[in-house]
């Protein structure tokens, strides 16, 4: 009985060991089996970057169709010669012969030529007929323009407008036969990393060539208020300006116009005038020889991040509407001083700089939808766009002594009718800044002599400055809740928020 019972154990411990291997080796392998699959479906399914796209192998099939579209622009200036200085004190005719000769002055003064003055620029053309886009300091004072075809064909252009303001100018040529033209693309399409070219004539070499990427979009260099330009890191040098910026699919994307450098040289700062802005302004110079420009009616400054945290935005974007055209569009649309334009027909103002752009380059008389961030909330109002007249300038007149001074570094004294007809104000109302104290929170600030405070506060909701003693009470109820002081000035004939910081 034993000897079978023992028996009886084994044949069962070897099955158990059989189903035992059986049941781990089944694992092992559809493991196996799967692996190769697994990797297979990890290659082919793994996701993709929609935005990613490798650097192109080459721009020359681009440069072969649109390098015709580029010409080359030669203009001449007449200057005339001045004489020498001791023409207008004496006639030679009459001095002895002696001083001729001791002073080593000529035997006889002949007038001197003319002299001609050349610059060099690019220009794109942007119709069968001849019309050409360029730079307006590339023509502008010019008594010829003459014209290089990328065939060496030379033609005599005429002006047929010209924009200051934005640098552009558009000229005609007449070639007797059909041109390849190049077309205006949408700008607002063109991103920061794009890939773009430039074609034009630096230092007088015909047809270069250069690439680069879009470095940064909505520049300003600080000396016009229509800027808007396109940043590229694509080779920008003196003879350049005019020439067009295409992207990959060989539509204009700007003229280019500017660079930045403290040598001349290019050092990968260069900047193009955006196509919808050019396309705007030579629509115009070709239908009517000038430009007219749409007028919101707001003077305005960048939204900085203390002004952000103060008007109770949650980033710094916009512009800060400091003074509003009386009857004027904004005004007649409910805008006033304090309120922060946030988009502009539904494009975000992300800078300050590209709301002027885009309200000029809407039409006279367009409804157009604005939205402002007031009272704490956005709203949106509608604006009819009119007309931008032209401006003067005013001229300021020196005030009197101050009798006050702030802890700011401040001096400050009350407006009064005669300093107000000296300013040629309106009215006479605010304190008016007399002094301030270089390094002080006052200077930092911006603050100047003449600026003229009329509000001021602790929010944005802010109270008129009528006596010193409101600004004394403001002023020190700042110091004790350890706030910044929210002012709106005056400078000139312009109105603005400044951020007083306290401590």
């Amino acid at each position: 009985m034993l000897c079978l019972s023992l028996s009886d154990n084994r044949k069962k411990d070897k099955m158990t060991m059989s189903n035992m291997r059986s049941s781990l080796l089944a694992p092992c392998l559809k493991f196996f089996f799967c692996l190769p699959l697994f990797f297979f479906c990890l290659v082919q399914f793994q996701p993709q970057v929609a935005d990613a796209s490798p650097p192109p192998r080459g721009f020359a099939d681009l440069v072969e169709k649109h390098g015709p579209n580029v010409v080359n622009i030669y203009s001449t200036q007449v200057v005339k010669s001045q004489q020498l200085p001791y023409n207008y004190y004496f006639d030679q005719g009459d001095l002895p012969e002696l001083f001729k000769h001791f002073f080593d002055i000529p035997q006889q003064q002949k007038a001197l030529p003319e002299q001609k003055r050349s610059s060099l620029g690019s220009g794109v053309i942007i119709s069968a007929d001849g019309y050409i886009v360029t730079n307006n300091h590339v023509v502008e004072d010019a008594d010829t323009i003459n014209v290089k075809l990328a065939n060496y064909e030379e033609h005599q252009a005429v002006i047929i407008g010209r924009d200051p303001k934005t640098d552009l100018a558009l000229i005609k040529i007449d070639p007797g036969h059909p041109l390849v033209f190049a077309k205006f693309g949408n700008s607002d399409d063109l991103r920061v990393g794009d890939w773009v070219i430039a074609i034009g004539n630096p230092f007088g070499f015909e047809q270069t060539v250069t690439a680069g990427i879009v470095s940064g979009k909505g520049r300003s260099l600080g000396d016009g208020p229509y800027q808007n330009f396109i940043q590229t890191d694509a080779s920008i040098n003196p003879g350049n300006s005019g020439g067009p910026l295409f992207n990959m699919q060989g539509e204009m994307m700007g003229i280019n116009t500017a660079i930045y450098s403290k040598t001349g040289g290019n050092i990968g700062l260069g900047f193009a005038i955006p196509a919808n802005m050019a396309k705007s302004v030579i629509d115009q110079l070709k239908g009517t020889g000038k430009v007219t420009r749409g007028m919101l009616g707001v003077m305005i400054q960048p939204v900085t991040h203390e002004l952000a945290e103060q008007f109770g935005l949650t980033r710094p974007i916009g512009a800060l509407v400091g003074q509003v055209v009386e009857g004027g569009p904004a005004d007649n649309a409910g805008i006033g001083p304090g309120d922060i334009i946030l988009r502009y027909r539904g494009k975000e103002i992300s800078q300050m700089s590209m709301l002027p752009a885009l309200v000029a380059q809407t039409p006279v008389g367009e409804r157009v939808p604005v939205t402002i961030f007031q009272n704490n909330r956005e709203k949106e109002v509608r604006v009819v766009i009119t007309e931008l007249p032209e401006k003067g300038n005013g001229k300021r007149s020196r005030p009197r002594e101050e009798n006050f001074t702030t802890e700011m570094g401040l001096s400050l004294r009350p407006m009064d009718q005669e300093t107000a007809r000296s300013l040629k104000l309106r009215e006479d109302r605010g304190l008016i800044i007399t002094g301030v104290e270089p390094g002080s929170n006052a200077g930092v600030a911006g603050l100047r002599k003449n600026d003229i405070i009329l509000e001021a506060g602790l929010s944005a909701k802010s109270k008129p400055m009528n006596t010193l003693d409101d600004f004394r009470d403001l002023v020190h109820k700042a110091i004790k809740k350890k706030k910044n002081i929210l002012l709106r000035v005056r400078s000139g004939q312009q109105l603005r928020f400044v951020l007083l910081k306290v401590g």
